[in-house]
C-alpha cells in the first residue's frame, strides 16, 4: 500500500484499571485479589503494536488537566507517538475499569468516559485536525468518537485508507454512518452480530454475508480463541489461533491484533497474511501480563511460525 508509513490515530489513550480475582468469582460479594493501573485505551493499545512493527504514528485523544492526564501524556510519548491530543483542564481523564476472573477472561467492564461524546465532535472542526489528517497516510480510530466525529473524520480522509476498531457492543452502532467509507473494521463475535443483524449462533458465512449487506467492504471479527474471520473484496477466510503457551491476561489482544494487522496492510501485504502477523500479536499479548506485549522481531517471528495459513470459508 505505502512504504514509510505514518498513520494518525483518533480515539481512546485514557486509565486502564483491571481488577483480577484470585479464586473463583462470587458474584455479589467481596474477591479477594489484585489491582493494577496503567494507559491503555482500544487505539492507543492497538497504536503501540503498529509503532513497535515499524509504522510511524501520531495521536488525536482529549483528557482531562488532572494527575491522570499526565499519566496518559507520558505513556504517549514512551510509546514515540506524536501527541496531538487537546487537554481539558477542568475536566476528568477518561478510565476504564476491568474486572477479570482467575482465568483472565472478562466479568465486566466499566466506562467513564464523557469527555470523549462532548469534546471530539469540537476536535474534528479545528484546523489542527485538517492538517493532521492530511499529513497522515492512513487513519486509525475506534468507536469512543460519537457518530458526528466519525462522520466529519471521513469525510476529511477524502480517500485514505481508514481503519476502525469497534470498542463495544454498544458503541459499534456508532460507525454505522459510515461502515461503507471504512477500509477494515475490528470487532470481536457480539459487535459483529449487531452490525450483522443475524442471532448469536450464526454460522461464519451468515455473519459475513450480514457484514457485507451493512455496507462494510473489508473487516476482521475474533472470537476469543475460535477462529478469527476475515473478508474483503478478494473473499473471506478464517484463520485458527495458536493456543497460547500461557494464559496471563486475555485484556488488549484484540487491540494488539488490530495495531499489528494494520502495520502489515501498511507495508503492502494482503489482509489473508497481514491477519496472521495480527494474530501472532493477540497470542504475545494474551501471554503477557500487558495488555500492550513487549516483543522483539526474534519472538515475534516466534509467534508467527505458529499461526497456520488462512483457510476459505464456504
Amino acid at each position: 500500500m505505502v512504504t514509510s508509513a505514518k498513520i494518525l490515530a483518533l480515539g481512546g489513550a485514557h486509565i486502564d484499571r483491571r481488577g483480577q480475582v484470585s479464586g473463583a468469582y462470587v458474584p455479589a460479594a467481596s474477591n479477594p485479589g489484585t489491582m493494577r493501573e496503567d494507559v491503555g485505551g482500544g487505539v492507543f493499545n492497538a497504536l503501540r503494536s503498529t509503532v513497535r512493527r515499524g509504522v510511524a504514528a501520531s495521536l488525536l485523544s482529549v483528557r482531562g488537566g488532572d494527575a491522570a492526564g499526565d499519566t496518559v501524556s507520558r505513556a504517549i510519548a514512551e510509546a514515540g507517538i506524536a501527541d496531538l491530543s487537546a487537554v481539558f483542564l477542568d475536566r476528568t481523564t477518561p478510565s476504564y475499569t476491568a474486572l477479570i476472573d482467575r482465568e483472565g477472561e472478562l466479568i465486566v467492564g466499566f466506562a467513564d468516559m464523557a469527555l470523549y461524546d462532548l469534546a471530539f465532535p469540537k476536535q474534528m472542526r479545528r484546523s489542527k485536525m485538517r492538517e493532521a489528517v492530511a499529513a497522515a497516510d492512513a487513519i486509525l480510530c475506534d468507536a469512543n468518537l460519537p457518530s458526528s466525529a466519525l462522520e466529519r473524520l471521513l469525510a476529511l480522509a477524502a480517500g485514505k485508507p481508514v481503519f476502525a476498531i469497534a470498542i463495544s457492543p454498544a458503541k459499534v452502532v456508532r460507525l454505522i454512518p459510515v461502515l461503507g467509507a471504512l477500509s477494515l473494521l475490528f470487532m470481536n463475535r457480539r459487535e459483529a452480530v449487531v452490525l450483522a443483524g443475524v442471532s448469536a449462533s450464526a454460522g461464519a458465512r451468515e455473519t459475513i454475508d450480514g457484514l457485507r449487506c451493512s455496507g462494510l467492504a473489508g473487516g476482521v471479527v475474533t472470537a476469543g480463541s475460535g477462529p478469527v474471520l476475515g473478508f474483503d473484496e478478494a473473499g473471506a477466510f478464517s484463520i485458527q489461533p495458536p493456543a497460547p503457551r500461557r494464559v496471563s491476561d486475555v485484556t488488549g489482544a484484540g487491540d494488539a491484533l488490530a495495531g499489528a494487522t494494520v502495520a502489515a496492510l501498511l507495508r503492502g501485504l494482503p489482509l489473508r497474511q497481514a491477519l496472521r502477523e495480527g494474530v501472532a500479536a493477540a497470542t504475545l499479548a494474551i501471554e503477557s501480563a500487558n495488555a500492550v506485549p513487549d516483543f522483539t522481531a526474534a519472538n515475534f517471528a516466534e509467534a508467527l511460525a505458529l499461526v497456520p495459513d488462512a483457510r476459505e470459508v464456504a
